[in-house]
């Protein structure tokens, strides 16, 4: 078992459902950036301990909002001594539209795992590209880098594709046994 912890940011709550899912599947602890974008010291200590860093962060405008860049620069302080090398990393992001830039926001994430020295697990699961697929099934919206979340920006975190929600859970999952492997 490894030590898993996921750091997100959600606007309107449907990063905290996706969150929520993904830390199910990894049994990891969540940590909330806050609207002024931060975290506490406690949660600095959480993340420093923990053998694999889940990020989760919506997309803005092509890519992750303010409150998830002011954390991301709050970790200069722990790269500076190379604090995260080595620790496994992931991520997801979600967006109203299909596409949306969520790849984008993903590239960014991993470009911060990679500053710090981490080591990235990618998604691990085929696309559900046929005919006969729907919103329904799992890595719908064929991503490879990380999780892709689409929740319409017309409803609540209930409208979020169940398909999405599992895909999340088991990337929460590959995310942590990857850890523990490597621990």
């Amino acid at each position: 078992m490894s030590n898993t912890v996921v750091v997100y940011f959600s606007g309107y709550g449907h990063t905290k459902k996706v969150a929520e899912f993904v830390a199910k599947g990894a049994n990891a602890k969540l940590i909330a950036v806050s609207a002024e974008g931060d975290i506490t010291d406690a949660d600095w200590d959480t993340l420093n301990a923990a053998d694999a860093i889940i990020f989760g962060a919506p997309t803005y405008m092509g890519n992750y909002p303010w409150q998830f860049k002011k954390f991301a620069d709050a970790s200069s302080k722990i790269w500076f001594n190379q604090g995260w090398k080595d620790k496994v990393f992931g991520g997801f992001s979600n967006s109203a539209s299909l596409n949306g830039d969520k790849q984008v926001t993903l590239i960014a994430l991993q470009t911060l795992a990679s500053q710090h020295g981490g080591i990235w697990v990618s998604l691990g699961l085929p696309p559900s590209n046929t005919q006969a697929a729907t919103r329904q099934d799992v890595n719908n919206l064929g991503a490879s880098v990380g999780v892709l979340v689409q929740s319409p920006s017309d409803a609540g975190d209930e409208a979020i594709p169940a398909g999405d929600l599992e895909t999340a859970r088991l990337y929460g999952e590959r995310v942590a046994a990857v850890a523990a492997r490597l621990k």
